[in-house]
């Protein structure tokens, strides 16, 4: 059994076992492989003590803490989500955008992803929405991403286009239930992946980064984009210039290339510097740079970074879709 301390009367593991039912749909007759990390190992042993209770067959991988959001874990791990009804990936770096997550879902493994969570996520904002709700707002806006052929964000002054065609929109609403299901809890997001040497212009990143954490209003980052590759970051803070701590995205072309525009659509969802729960913030959008061969783009590469922009305004089509953070009906 895990280190669980007082966690078997806790609400905590409440709220697990009930992530575990409504969420992803795990049945006692089912099997549940949870994967951790040192960093996130008291979230992980959390849900595999739910799985034990709730009487599924239930693992507990704990691996070596990732370099980087979308590097692949060890193989073992890989082949043991694979051969598992439920895959819980509680883990400090996103599982969400590798070989292993994709091979999973195509053995028809239910792969819930959580990177970067923490015990207090789950206790408020975005793991605590109506998901109903998510589901129904996020299927609209994976629709319209769907149908579009072009995107444009503005935000104090700077714009970025973005090329859509061919693309398909594709729906995060943190509900589980069909084999080969896979996505972020919490969640909340329709996301889509451009067309990868298409996207030209800069835009402002104000609201947290990957690799960063949450940015200040006073230090916001600025990405500047030439035919879909990232050519220069500006801006810092007290720990140093931006592009020095995402050396990553300069180091092979793939990692900074344009992965994904993603649209928040958790109206509980809180803005911590934990991109998992900041990305799913209602009335956001975000861009990523590195993998989207995971969902219908054409690019591996060595991570999968996103960054969040507050209050922005998004045309679809040349249709006004968000105005400065609000949806436009």
């Amino acid at each position: 059994m895990p280190r669980t301390g007082v966690l078997g009367a806790s609400d905590d593991l409440r709220r697990a076992r009930a992530i575990l039912t409504r969420n992803a749909s795990l049945t006692a007759k089912e099997s549940l492989t949870v994967v951790t990390d040192d960093a996130t190992r008291e979230v992980g042993e959390l849900f595999y003590a739910a799985g034990c209770e709730l009487g599924a067959t239930t693992a507990l991988l704990v691996m070596p803490e990732g370099r980087v959001a979308g590097e692949e874990p060890p193989s073992a791990v890989a082949a043991a989500m694979a051969s598992a009804d439920v895959a819980l990936c509680a883990t400090a770096k996103s599982l969400t955008h590798t070989r292993a997550r994709i091979n999973a879902a195509a053995e028809g493994t239910r792969v819930v992803t959580m990177p970067g969570i923490t015990l207090s996520m789950l206790q408020a904002g975005a793991c605590c929405a109506d998901y109903e709700r998510v589901e129904a707002l996020t299927a609209a806006m994976t629709a319209r991403l769907d149908a579009a052929r072009t995107a444009r964000i503005e935000k104090d002054g700077h714009t970025l286009a973005l090329n859509l065609d061919g693309r398909p929109g594709v729906p995060s609403p943190g509900v589980f239930r069909t084999p080969g299901a896979s996505g972020n809890f919490p969640s909340g997001e329709a996301y889509i992946a451009p067309v990868e040497d298409a996207g030209s212009g800069t835009m402002v990143i104000d609201g947290s980064m990957v690799g960063i954490g949450r940015l200040s209003e006073a230090a916001p980052m600025i990405v500047h984009l030439e035919n879909g590759r990232l050519t220069a970051i500006e801006g810092g803070d007290e720990t140093g210039p931006y592009a020095e701590r995402l050396a990553v995205l300069f180091e092979r072309p793939e990692n900074g290339t344009i992965a994904e525009l993603g649209i928040g659509t958790n109206e509980c969802a809180l803005l911590t510097g934990n991109i998992l729960e900041d990305e799913k913030i209602y009335g956001t959008v975000h861009i990523a740079f590195g993998t989207n061969a995971s969902f219908g783009g054409a690019t591996t590469a060595d991570c999968h970074l996103d960054g969040i922009i507050v209050n922005p305004t998004l045309y679809l089509d040349d249709e006004l879709v968000i105005d400065r953070g609000t949806f436009v009906a």
